[in-house]
């Protein structure tokens, strides 16, 4: 199976965000190349919140480009089998921890967003991922930090995009 068809898969699976998500199969019906950053006129981006539920944490990424805090994400490879592994190879390669755990039940939230050129349009799917206790980040060159934030931080630092993530991912833990 490729990682479109992966796509397509989870998207029909995901039972929120019912007209969000529609604009995502629709997109991607629309453009067969929709997976890969080439596409121009938007793409599908894999992404995770890296958690910490016993210190009541999250770790969050300051952009280089975009100068945000933001949970690790960013676009599909050709090695990506499924957007699960994008996921959780963006939040490992950012974050700089082994060892995370997707959290079970598939994406917890679809987030839709403006990007500046060439890329456009970002059509995230978004994950939690869980670190084991005592996991140390490690700053990749794509982000200017890396740091931890206590849930009742996110608010203050994030945009709402990752506060809705952060409230929508500790629903389902």
């Amino acid at each position: 199976m490729s990682l479109y068809d992966d796509a397509v898969l989870v998207l029909k699976s995901y039972e929120d965000q019912e007209e969000l998500r529609q604009a995502y199969l629709d997109h991607l019906a629309a453009h067969p190349d929709g997976m890969w950053k080439a596409c121009t006129a938007g793409h599908i981006t894999a992404s995770a919140l890296v958690m910490d539920p016993e210190h009541g944490r999250v770790l969050l990424t300051l952009h280089k480009k975009l100068r945000m805090w933001l949970q690790m994400g960013g676009h599909c490879e050709p090695a990506d089998a499924t957007l699960e592994v994008a996921a959780l190879r963006e939040a490992t390669e950012e974050s700089g921890i082994t060892g995370l755990n997707l959290l079970p039940g598939g994406p917890v939230r679809l987030d839709r967003h403006p990007i500046p050129p060439p890329c456009h349009c970002h059509f995230d799917v978004q994950y939690a991922v869980v670190a084991a206790p005592g996991a140390v980040q490690e700053i990749s060159d794509e982000s200017l930090d890396l740091r931890w934030f206590a849930y009742d931080e996110v608010a203050g630092v994030a945009d709402e995009s990752v506060v809705r993530l952060l409230e929508a991912t500790r629903a389902r833990l």
